[in-house]
């Protein structure tokens, strides 16, 4: 099974790499639909522009506490950044 290295190198399977673009479309959907820029949600949770940038491509895997934080940035449902099952 070919795996993907994202995040400094660490092996994730397809699928989970899959979810992480998945995630990373669906902040960028909710944010450009609220008009926000990278640099303005950045501004709102605390983080640099670069890792929103990462994050929205599904370059990096987030900590629970990062994606509530932006969840509740945005306030959206989780659903919509999530995806359904």
């Amino acid at each position: 099974m070919a795996n993907n290295r994202l995040n400094g190198g660490v092996s994730l399977e397809r699928a989970q790499a899959s979810q992480l673009r998945s995630y990373g479309d669906n902040l960028r959907r909710e944010r450009m639909r609220q008009q926000l820029t990278q640099e303005r949600l950045a501004e709102m949770v605390g983080l640099h522009p670069r890792t929103i940038q990462k994050i929205e491509a599904g370059k990096v895997n987030i900590l629970i506490t990062t994606f509530v934080r932006l969840q509740r940035a945005l306030r959206c449902p989780w659903e919509t950044l999530l995806g359904r099952p």
